[in-house]
């Protein structure tokens, strides 16, 4: 027993065992902790406390804190192997993670099938009942692969890496099967009797579970030949115990622009409407798509990793402790805090909604600069804004706004001829449409502009009931859809310095 260690969990009491030398990251990434940077030791956003016991100082800790902050106990989890039994001081928070209840039309169809939103951060999927389309189980869980990078680009560049790939494709395969069997097991229906599993998500994430190269997307032009319709037997994926469904992969729209787009059109009926509508999905990489019956045009957009509060001074997730709302008042600011605990930080809505508020208040100016000569401005203590984080909100929603501009040009329309515009996703879902307005983030009238939650995730349960698609279904969205490359359009760079002001508001 003297290579167990024991870590205690304060103040949620929990105790945790281990190995002597395991690796922290590995045994706090369950527990909520963030790993922005991938484990790089460059971010601090994955500090904790040493109460009890030590942990050794790595170059990385001395690096990120002071001497007097290393004498009590500060530590980067993501360099730290356990190597004796400790406490350590560490505020267990929970995610919110958006899944999907809408209604939708279906033609009943015999067996069960699970619909599965693979996300760069967090992971959803729905047990159904096909013959009445009643959800039966659901499962959330944070995306594994997270330990190795917060954001695409990082994991492409993990994947690149010795046995980077392989060790992501295993990683995210056993946590999806994990989901499955503890769906059918909560539900009580037997293996055999499922018969279908459908998956989307990004082109990255299509391309580490299905285990193609990310190699292509790594380079200019972010383009790979094997972003097609995947499809795979359990034995294939060595997914045991789960009978012999039919497992898919839906394919994406090209480039950047994955299958949870695809499933966004889908959900939406984008392809079959009568007018142009838009829709935009805010995320590290904003996804558009306009387009009408006719055509549709898309684009992604790295609209940087501020919608998700990452590379925002005290910015996180939106879990227990963020701010995600935020009102003006005369001398400050209004804020609300999830869990309503003492704020520990900042997620996307709450971003956009304290900017909007300091527009409104006169604390920032249209050029984003604030008003007074000082640092940052007090949001609720302990959480600030700095100038940096403005700016990082500025570069944004300048490129999603420039992307929304130049795709509609591009298709030949103006703002006002939107009839619609769907936005999708968790921050989609969450955001303050009159704040997103404010700071110039969308630019259609509000009575126009319709939230549709987790459209990937519908539109991956429609996908399950293959009686309602025509057998070229995806490849019919994919023949009528045009992908631009924005970094190509001439227009895009002025187009996007000047989305990065903010309006000047009344």
């Amino acid at each position: 027993m003297r290579n167990i260690c024991h870590i205690l969990l304060q103040p949620a009491g929990m105790e945790l065992t281990t190995e002597k030398g395991a690796k922290l990251r590995d045994i706090l990434f369950d527990q909520g902790v963030e790993f922005p940077c991938g484990g790089q030791g460059k971010c601090k956003g994955c500090k904790i406390r040493v109460t009890r016991g030590a942990l050794p100082i790595t170059p990385e800790d001395s690096e990120a804190f002071s001497v007097r902050e290393l004498k009590d106990g500060w530590r980067l989890a993501c360099k730290a192997q356990v190597t004796e039994n400790i406490t350590i001081e560490l505020r267990n928070w929970q995610t919110s993670i958006l899944t999907n209840e809408a209604n939708f039309k279906f033609t009943p169809q015999e067996g069960y099938g699970i619909a599965v939103d693979l996300g760069t951060t967090t992971l959803a999927s729905q047990l159904l009942d096909l013959q009445n389309g009643g959800i039966l189980a659901v499962r959330t869980a944070l995306n594994p692969q997270a330990r190795f990078g917060s954001d695409v680009m990082s994991r492409v560049q993990y994947a690149m890496e010795g046995e980077g790939a392989k060790e992501l494709t295993e990683t995210i395969r056993t946590q999806i099967l994990h989901m499955v069997l503890e769906s059918l097991d909560s539900a009580h229906i037997p293996p055999d009797e499922l018969s279908c599993i459908t998956l989307v998500g990004n082109t990255v994430m299509h391309h580490l579970f299905c285990g193609v190269d990310v190699e292509p997307l790594s380079h200019y032009p972010f383009e790979s030949p094997n972003d097609g319709l995947m499809t795979f037997t359990p034995d294939d994926l060595e997914w045991h115990g789960i009978g012999n469904p039919q497992i898919q992969f839906l394919p994406g729209l090209g480039s950047f622009v994955g299958s949870d787009i695809l499933a966004g059109v889908l959900a939406t009926n984008l392809f079959h409407s009568e007018k142009p509508v838009g829709l935009v999905d805010l995320g590290t990489n904003g996804e558009i798509v306009i387009g009408d019956k006719n055509r549709l045009i898309c684009a992604s957009t790295a609209a940087g990793p501020a919608f998700e509060g990452a590379k925002i001074s005290m910015g996180m997730r939106a879990s227990t402790g963020a701010i995600w709302k935020v009102s003006p008042l005369a001398d400050g600011f209004d804020c609300e805090v999830i869990g309503n605990e003492k704020p520990r930080g900042i997620c996307g809505s709450g971003l956009v909604d304290a900017v909007a508020a300091a527009l409104e208040n006169g604390t920032i100016k249209p050029t984003g600069r604030f008003a007074e000569k000082v640092d940052s401005i007090l949001l609720k203590d302990p959480v600030r804004l700095t100038q940096t984080d403005i700016r990082q909100l500025q570069l944004a929603k300048g490129a999603i706004a420039a992307g929304v501009r130049i795709l509609l040009e591009r298709w030949g329309a103006k703002l006002d001829d939107l009839s619609c515009l769907y936005l999708a996703g968790a921050f989609g879902n969450y955001i303050n449409r009159g704040s997103a307005r404010r700071i110039g983030l969308i630019q259609v009238p509000l009575e126009n502009v319709e939230p549709v939650g987790n459209s990937a995730l519908l539109g991956a349960k429609m996908a399950l009931f293959t009686k309602d698609l025509p057998e070229d279904t995806f490849k019919a969205i994919r023949a009528m859809t045009t992908h631009f490359s924005l970094n190509e359009d001439p227009e895009f760079q002025d187009i996007f310095v000047e989305e990065m002001s903010f309006p000047a508001g009344k």
